[in-house]
């Protein structure tokens, strides 16, 4: 997901500035890297923020609702971050996926069947993991199951921009697929199970814009006044039907083609979006979700000590370091080991190992199945975000040890060949 810019497609969204500018800023956010980047200093500063004097003014910020009570919209900021800006992050998720399974490396089953079945493997041993530490204990709690599947695709990138030099860059590819496979799953698994009331109506007049916006995609028509609000109703019909609104960014980017036929510079509508939409996606969306999300106050503990303990954190904790990387790495050696599907790049076991590993770092969807599972600022929620941060950070070290050892020896090989 790292293209290289296209100023031909960058909008102009702000006054002042020369196109240049514009181009270069939108050009950068682009890089999946920086998104990580961002996102940790906006998860660095609500944790901050929620831990400091101004821990009032954090949270009333947080607090603050606007938007029409029509279709049940008058949100909290908090709301807003995780219902209304991550239907972005979904939107740009979805599009990719669709473009690499229509038209990039995913497009016959050969090739996408090694991704696919490790990122079910990733998802699969860590809820397994969790409930087997929930159910044992009386005070566990089984309804945050899925808050281990998930893999932050812009964290886990970051990590592995800083760790690599001379690691193979189709390892950066099969993280980025099995990450975008895996954002896939988790919002199949926030809309099956995360639904606490469904409201008929709404969830069937849903499909009125829905369907009008395909149609208008799929003759190539990408007018942003017009597509817009289709987007919008479609969005705000499914938040008021209870499934959670971020399925309609999915929804809506499976609708655009994503075949090179429509565009006079050879793009297809899907990378087009992409372009555009991205730059929001990683440089404002994510971040400003990341921000009142992570906002655990170390005050609201009463026993500090005791949290690794507790079977929530615990269940996370060793659902991501653990259960994530033996998934992934399991998953991937019984499908080497007992089908004809192999990678085609020359990978080591110990490079996979290490992918494994920081396919642990979970961060934005696992904080939202934790909203969904227990209520937002209840807490059960902080356990949660308690535990996704340690897993996360936990499996980001170990990843970056095995990954740094395996960037050592690219290298010498790279020296000794040159």
């Amino acid at each position: 997901m790292n293209e290289r810019v296209r100023p031909e497609l960058c909008v102009r969204p702000f006054s002042g500035g020369s196109q240049s500018e514009i181009s270069r800023i939108l050009g950068f956010l682009r890089i999946e890297t920086v998104g990580g980047l961002l996102l940790l200093l906006a998860a660095a500063m609500g944790l901050a923020l929620a831990n400091s004097p101004w821990s009032d003014v954090y949270q009333a910020l947080g607090d603050v609702r606007l938007g029409p009570n029509a279709l049940s919209l008058n949100l909290s900021f908090t709301a807003w971050s995780s219902d209304g800006l991550l239907a972005i992050f979904f939107f740009v998720a979805g599009l990719e996926l669709k473009r690499e399974f229509v038209a990039g490396k995913l497009r016959t089953l050969r090739k996408a069947t090694l991704p696919v079945v490790a990122a079910v493997g990733g998802m699969v041993v860590p809820a397994l993991i969790y409930i087997a530490v929930n159910i044992s204990q009386a005070s566990g709690e089984l309804r945050g199951w899925a808050a281990p599947i998930a893999t932050d695709a812009a964290f886990a990138l970051a990590v592995l921009a800083v760790v690599s030099t001379h690691l193979p860059s189709a390892l950066r590819m099969f993280l980025l697929t099995l990450a975008v496979v895996d954002d896939l799953l988790a919002i199949t698994i926030i809309a099956a199970f995360y639904t606490s009331s469904l409201q008929i109506l709404p969830l069937l007049l849903a499909v009125l814009p829905l369907g009008a916006f395909g149609l208008l995609v799929q003759r190539g028509v990408r007018f942003w006044w017009l597509l817009l609000p289709l987007a919008v109703l479609t969005w705000a019909l499914m938040h008021a039907s209870g499934v959670h609104a971020t399925v309609a960014g999915v929804l809506l980017s499976f609708a655009v083609p994503a075949r090179r036929r429509e565009l006079s510079n050879g793009l297809s509508l899907a990378e087009h979006f992409k372009d555009r939409l991205h730059p929001f996606s990683a440089g404002l969306a994510v971040p400003i979700f990341a921000f009142f999300a992570v906002g655990i106050s170390a005050a609201g503990i009463d026993s500090p000590g005791s949290l690794l303990t507790d079977p929530i954190v615990l269940g996370i904790v060793l659902g991501l370091s653990i259960g994530k990387p033996l998934g992934v790495f399991g998953f991937t050696f019984l499908v080497e080991r007992f089908t004809r599907v192999s990678f085609v790049e020359d990978f080591s076991w110990w490079d996979v190992l290490g992918l494994s590993m920081l396919t642990g770092v979970g961060f934005t969807v696992s904080l939202l199945i934790g909203e969904l599972a227990f209520g937002a600022s209840s807490s059960q929620d902080d356990l949660v975000k308690v535990g996704v941060l340690v897993g996360s950070i936990f499996s980001a070290l170990l990843a970056a040890i095995v990954l740094r050892a395996r960037n050592r020896v690219y290298r010498r090989y790279s020296v000794g060949a040159s």
